[in-house]
């Protein structure tokens, strides 16, 4: 099976959204989930139509946006009207947990996913795939997660594990790569890293994942292209041999 590589677009945060999209173009990349600098959680239901329109237009798929924290019921709302508006499928999030009742009625309504997102040492909320689980597994399915293999690795956790476990609720992975496994372990190029890729891509066609391997490179915030590309370069490279 062949894996749909995409972009988590806080990787180009100082970069303009007509830049994404060429950038993103330009590597081959064929989706993209929006950050807020990009696609502003204050933004019009006119301008986010016009956000989408315009990534649309380029031959790109928007199907998500985030990281985005919910910590309070208005902001709930506000999330799902944005996603609504910009006619998301899912939303990566991290909603606090005294709101996930209200999430999931909002995820029925709405018929949107949401893709919950770990972030490793010191998250009081997600640390773990392991923690999203436990606050999840009674509530809708389009309830999920949002892998992000650099935390996994972070936390002496095993991404690869956490795949094939919750295979059937995982919508959205952060493909990056860490120096070490600790929790200070610092973003770096896919491939130089410690993060074991040749096994998480043949976790992904294992489980015949459907969503998307979103690159997720946070070194080099002012020039983040070259590392992109060699990341990217080595992924697909790993993806023909397994």
């Amino acid at each position: 099976m062949t894996l749909q590589l995409g972009l988590a677009s806080y990787t180009l945060r100082k970069f303009s959204l007509d830049d994404v999209i060429k950038i993103s173009k330009r590597l081959g990349l064929t989706a993209i989930s929006l950050k807020s600098m990009h696609m502003p959680l204050e933004s019009s239901a006119e301008d986010l139509r016009a956000v989408a329109e315009k990534v649309k237009a380029a031959g790109l798929r928007l199907y998500g946006a985030g990281v985005i924290y919910m910590n309070t019921e208005q902001e709930v709302e506000t999330v799902f009207n944005y996603a609504a508006a910009a006619q998301l499928e899912m939303i990566v999030g991290v909603p606090k947990h005294s709101l996930l009742p209200m999430v999931n009625e909002k995820v029925k309504a709405h018929n949107i996913k949401v893709a919950i997102h770990n972030h490793g040492p010191g998250d009081e909320l997600y640390s773990s795939p392991l923690d999203v689980y436990n606050k999840i597994k009674d509530l809708d399915k389009r309830i999920g997660f949002c892998i992000d293999i650099g935390h996994v690795i972070r936390i002496g956790q095993d991404p690869v594990a956490f795949i094939e476990k919750y295979k059937d609720r995982l919508y959205d992975l952060h493909m990056k790569d860490v120096d070490k496994r600790a929790a200070d372990g610092a973003p770096i190029e896919i491939g130089r890293g410690v993060i074991p890729i040749p096994d998480v891509v043949k976790a992904l066609k294992k489980i015949s994942y459907q969503g998307v391997v979103a690159f997720e490179y946070e070194k080099d915030g002012d020039d983040a292209v070259p590392g992109l590309a060699e990341s990217i370069g080595y992924v697909r490279g790993i993806m023909k041999l397994s």
